[in-house]
């Protein structure tokens, strides 16, 4: 178990990996809580992005200057107007796939990148069905629904090949890191040999998962290209949400025969670079954390994400133990957060009033507790949530990256106040 003290370590060498890419260093004090933490890594991801303004200064909308040369840490970029045609060089989010090559499209959001994507395809096919699993990202549903026509939603039924598809329609899964661990697992079991493409939301997992590995291994074996699309400012910025960024990774297998496949990913990259210069969905120079890449970095993320898994895990039993009858879903495949349900069904407006109400009473206890819309940080963090495919609403709670000890007190402290909340709701 990982003391306060060796945690505070731990994160004393995370300030310092932002702090380095820093010209001129802040001069920080060692932090000594959560609090300390928190604020010192905003300051830095703060000074990073004011920095890289003023040196960049000639790195304009228009690119008007040859003498510039944009760059954020190992990142280094070249476009001309717009940045509709912006190459970026650089290091991978992701572990190296063996047996297969990819091509990376990155945009301004995850949102950027996975509309982008559906949205091309319409130029590659008149048609097809596109499987997701119950708890796919609402947004990515919602976009769907409203402005992608050619796509039917199917709602997956598991096995995959059990569900009838009209004949000669492609197919193509969505497959959501958000999704329920049950689904999920339940989806690698399957023959996916009638799938044409595989979705893949990667947002919700590491860079370098196990679970994006076992993914790919599984298309890999039945040779279905697939799309990797991630929202970057969550897992992917040691929990300062440096900046919106997303990116498209169509990966390809090598020494596959795939000329049977209707959905070629080299014309869907094409048709999806097209989308982001005519939506205006590039993204920005600004918005690539100056400090990916390094050793260093992967193990701190490794460990940071390997706390939160820890501290995940602890909330759903607890919660399944002391809030059963009060929790919606405590088994995202993710584990990076869980839901609670009230006694009566939630709104938006009573689901967001108590995530707001819940970190405001805890955090003034002094607990490391906010409300915010992400997860990945430093503090747990609160916020209405959606479930698209139920149609309800919940509270969820993100699970932070904090000592078990610390967790463990904050994990109670979340379930008095939510049933003593709901109790005293019961009765009103």
């Amino acid at each position: 178990m990982e003391t306060i003290q060796a945690y505070l370590e731990r994160k004393q060498r995370e300030i310092g990996l932002l702090n380095d890419c820093l010209r001129s260093p802040l001069h920080l004090p060692r932090p000594r809580s959560v609090d300390e933490v928190v604020k010192s890594k905003f300051q830095i991801a703060a000074a990073l992005r004011a920095e890289h303004a003023l040196q960049d200064w000639k790195a304009t909308e228009t690119a008007w200057s040859h003498a510039a040369c944009p760059a954020s840490g190992p990142f280094t970029f070249s476009y001309d107007y717009q940045r509709a045609d912006m190459k970026v060089s650089g290091p991978s989010f992701y572990e190296h796939t063996t047996g297969s090559t990819s091509e990376t499209i990155y945009t301004a959001s995850g949102m950027a990148a996975i509309s982008a994507l559906l949205l091309a395809s319409a130029e590659i096919i008149d048609k097809a069905d596109i499987l997701v699993l119950p708890g796919t990202y609402g947004e990515t549903l919602e976009l769907i629904e409203r402005f992608v026509p050619h796509l039917r939603l199917v709602t997956s039924e598991l096995p995959l090949g059990d569900a009838p598809a009209p004949a000669g329609l492609p197919r193509i899964l969505l497959l959501d890191s958000c999704a329920s661990a049950a689904a999920f697992e339940a989806v690698l079991r399957c023959d996916c040999a009638a799938l044409d493409l595989l979705i893949f939301d990667t947002t919700c997992f590491a860079g370098r998962s196990g679970r994006i590995r076992r993914v790919l291994r599984w298309a890999g074996r039945w040779t279905i290209p697939v799309v990797m699309v991630r929202s970057h400012n969550k897992l992917d910025s040691l929990g300062v949400e440096y900046g919106r960024l997303g990116s498209a990774v169509f990966v390809r297998w090598r020494g596959k025969d795939l000329n049977a496949c209707r959905l070629m990913s080299e014309p869907l990259a094409a048709e999806t670079r097209n989308a982001v210069r005519l939506l205006g969905g590039a993204a920005l120079p600004a918005h690539f954390p100056p400090f990916v890449g390094s050793d260093a970095y992967w193990a701190l993320t490794k460990k940071r994400v390997a706390a939160i898994l820890r501290n995940g895990r602890h909330t759903a039993r607890y919660f399944a133990s002391e809030l059963a009858a009060l929790s919606a879903e405590l088994h995202f495949t993710h584990g990076l957060y869980v839901t609670l349900r009230g006694r009566r069904p939630l709104v938006e407006a009573t689901a967001r009033q108590a995530a707001e109400g819940m970190s405001r009473d805890l955090s003034r206890e002094g607990l490391p507790i906010r409300h915010a819309g992400s997860f990945g940080f430093d503090f747990a963090a609160t916020e209405w949530f959606h479930d698209a495919t139920t149609d309800q609403y919940s509270v969820r709670v993100a699970v932070p990256d904090l000592p078990r000890e610390m967790w463990e007190d904050l994990t109670a402290a979340i379930a008095r106040w939510w049933g003593r909340r709901q109790a005293n709701f019961g009765h009103s």
